[in-house]
């Protein structure tokens, strides 16, 4: 009897544990170091207003906040910026681990934080002590992961940093792109290659001399686990002047489309202190509201494609040096040693050269990959200061100036700022760009000569800004914002303007918006791509069986792409089939190409002929009818029948526990959605023949100037990070549905309160 009961006894313990990592409705808290007491009240939705007499005051109670709901999601932060992933998730975490040790993103922060201001350290010094208050209160019961890892580490001020430490890596890889069109150098045609990235001002091929990258390094260097990358980043954002609204005020509309997961990257809060309010959206990790509005502006944020990035190719001499244009020089050294579950320690030697880190050393035992040259990586977030004085003033601004301002002040990474005050509208460009000697960055270059060096940087208003623009409109969608031949250069690769022209359409085709319109404008799943190759497609000469019903649907489509519908799917399915024969009929593997769309739309060009053997709209057309027969086989012999949503969902699961046979089920959400990865409602997975939604906007703000207490809010899947938690999943069918919450001062229904005394 009693062996019976041991598993019944040993569940019980577990469940028990489970429970008491979930906090209290209420509770209350001494806090040293608080002025004065804050309260916290959070609504139905778990989102807590903070009401504080100091702003260091409301720090340290959203650091508590962010601890007690995402405490997990900060270690991972923390680790993978730190290069130690692989203490808690064994060898799939190495490279990562070895990039962020060879790139030193945590030294970059500490020497950043040495050099900010009294008043930011002040607060991140705060929000630390918010953090330290809930984990030493809770140990490893911080939260449900903490019970199997132990408890966490103290939380640092430097910690604060590193989430824009590993944002600004992210929204600036061009060093991958450069490195992908070097591992097709002696495979294409230098016009080839830059045709996999359709050129936008007729940049030349990379110089001849760019030298062969080998295919093992290019393997390692984006193929990291897919629990903690952040895909194909991208971002919308518009805004009006009063004379376009019902209000006569601006409105202002803002998505970032980053990885989607499980808990969001963002939490929603209201901060009130007698200073003023903020509310929208914040970072766990940070103590700064990242995107939304405070009592005057509102504000959002693009990623610009901004060119940030250049490797170099070293000629490394004997006796550990390598050439510059002054003679030989010592490559500078360090050792770092990565600790890995279950495995022994992984020892490196980190070298750098005057440009920066070098990324091609092989980690200790690699066996397999061919000698190749010594890359270094020169990246302007390594060597500017932290973009947390710049974040800070903008939270202060007071009007579209002011964010000017602090936008002048946020060093990485680079980003469209769009923002709105009462009386106006305006986009600014943050960062600061590196200024070449000579080329175009778009592909390795000798590091010897000199000839191409970086000179100094160049950032504020010497950067694309629109200030009030005559037409009362701003839209961006990650498309140029300044024209061919501006200087400072600003690169080569941006995307095409397809979500921006869809923005530019709506805000064309009315005279007058509400903050309701502009709600709905972020569910829009209009894709002017698939509208602009419809004509191709139903140019097509008739086909028989499946092929040829797929086709007769496309006749009288408009390129919405509704999760109800057939006709997405067999869009998507053909268009992309066409895309990846094509690359694989010239040996181009996929991580060495370009985004698809562009590419397709390039090779139903008449220049893209040369890609196709015997032309491309008879490639199409044999492409569209083995898609149509693939989905048969899969769905059915009836196209009418077939459904986008039955393999466009949105998933949202767990960094460690989604991927697991049986607790994967409890810890990730699948559901169905309208758009695909050229809508404004994005929902891309940035791989051919893949059609799930891995990335995409899951906090979208719109931000009324007339009464800013109107401003629209949704995050997906919900504001906990622990899996148990009523506020795990509640906000997912808002955000499927493209409904929204308010942030008012006081709300409806209160689920919540929190006190911190001194």
């Amino acid at each position: 009897m009693l062996l019976l009961s041991a598993p019944v006894i040993a569940a019980s313990v577990v469940a028990l544990a489970l429970w008491l990592t979930l906090p209290p409705a209420r509770s209350t808290l001494h806090l040293a170091g608080l002025s004065a007491p804050v309260d916290v009240t959070l609504d139905g939705w778990g989102v807590p207003r903070i009401h504080a007499m100091t702003e260091a005051d409301a720090a340290a109670a959203l650091g508590y906040l962010h601890a007690r709901d995402r405490m997990f999601q900060m270690e991972l932060m923390r680790r993978q910026a730190s290069g130690r992933l692989a203490e808690i998730a064994g060898p799939r975490a190495l490279p990562l681990d070895r990039m962020a040790r060879i790139l030193g993103e945590r030294r970059h922060a500490e020497r950043s934080y040495a050099g900010l201001p009294a008043d930011v350290r002040s607060v991140l010094a705060a929000y630390s002590a918010g953090v330290n208050a809930w984990t030493r209160e809770r140990g490893r019961m911080a939260a449900p992961e903490f019970l199997a890892l132990g408890a966490p580490e103290p939380w640092t001020p430097v910690d604060c940093l590193l989430w824009s430490e590993t944002v600004s890596l992210w929204l600036s890889d061009n060093f991958r792109t450069e490195m992908a069109r070097a591992a097709l150098k002696g495979k294409l045609a230098p016009a080839r290659i830059l045709e996999l990235w359709p050129p936008t001002d007729g940049t030349p091929a990379p110089d001849s001399t760019t030298p062969a990258v080998q295919q093992g390094l290019l393997d390692e260097l984006p193929s990291f686990p897919g629990a903690f990358t952040l895909p194909a980043q991208a971002s919308n954002a518009w805004a009006v002047d009063g004379r376009h609204t019902a209000t006569g005020a601006p409105l202002l509309a803002g998505d970032p489309h980053l990885a989607l997961g499980f808990p969001a990257l963002w939490y929603l809060a209201r901060i009130e202190t007698p200073t003023g309010v903020l509310a929208g959206a914040t970072a766990p990790g940070v103590p700064f509201l990242v995107i939304g509005r405070n009592a005057r502006i509102a504000w959002s944020f693009t990623t610009t494609g901004i060119d940030t990035q250049d490797v170099f190719v070293e000629t490394e001499l004997p006796g550990g040096n390598y050439a510059t244009p002054e003679g030989p020089r010592a490559f500078e050294t360090r050792r770092e040693v990565i600790h890995v579950r279950g495995a022994d320690d992984v020892v490196l030697t980190v070298r750098a050269t005057r440009h920066g880190p070098v990324i091609s050393d092989p980690l200790p035992g690699e066996r397999g990959r061919p000698a190749g040259p010594v890359l270094a990586v020169a990246m302007a977030g390594l060597q500017l200061g932290s973009p947390a004085p710049g974040l800070f003033a903008l939270n202060h601004a007071r009007d579209v100036a002011g964010a000017g301002r602090a936008a002048a002040m946020m060093t990485a990474p680079m980003q469209n700022l769009t923002v709105a005050d009462p009386d106006g509208i305006a986009l600014f460009t943050t960062g600061q760009v590196p200024l070449r000697r000579a080329g175009d960055g778009s592909a390795p270059v000798d590091g010897a000569d000199g000839l191409h060096d970086w000179t100094g940087f160049a950032g504020g208003y010497a950067l694309p800004h629109f200030v009030n623009p005559p037409a009362g409109t701003l839209e961006n969608a990650n498309e140029r914002t300044a024209p061919a031949g501006f200087a400072p250069y600003l690169g080569r690769d941006f995307p095409a303007p397809i979500r921006a022209r869809r923005i530019h359409d709506v805000l064309a085709a009315r005279p007058v918006f509400s903050a309701a319109d502009f709600a709905a404008m972020q569910h829009d799943d209009v894709s002017v791509f698939a509208r602009d190759l419809l004509p191709v497609l139903r140019s097509l000469p008739p086909q028989a069986g499946t092929a040829g019903q797929s086709l007769l649907l496309l006749q009288g489509w408009d390129g919405s792409m509704a999760r109800d519908r057939p006709e997405p799917l067999i869009f998507n399915a053909a268009m992309q089939r066409f895309v990846a024969e094509t690359l694989a009929a010239s040996h181009v593997p996929e991580a060495e190409s370009g985004p698809w769309e562009g590419f397709a739309e390039w090779l139903l060009t008449p220049a893209g002929d040369a890609w196709c053997e015997g032309g491309c709209r008879p490639a199409l057309a044999s492409a569209f009818r083995r898609a149509a027969d693939a989905l048969a086989a899969s769905y059915g012999p009836d196209p009418v029948a077939w459904r986008w949503g039955a393999v466009h969902r949105a998933v949202f699961a767990h960094p460690l526990l989604g991927d697991l046979p049986a607790v994967g089920r409890l810890a990730s959400r699948r559901v169905e959605v309208d758009g695909d990865d050229t809508t404004l409602l994005r929902g891309g997975n940035g791989r051919l023949g893949e059609f799930a939604a891995l990335h995409g906007a899951a906090y979208r703000g719109v931000y009324d100037l007339a009464e800013l207490d109107r401003s629209r809010f949704v995050v997906a899947p919900g504001q906990s990070g622990n899996l148990l938690s009523a506020h795990a999943w509640d906000m997912l069918p808002l955000w499927a549905e493209g409904r929204t919450i308010t942030i008012p001062a006081m709300p409806d229904r209160v689920s919540g309160t929190v006190r911190l005394e001194p």
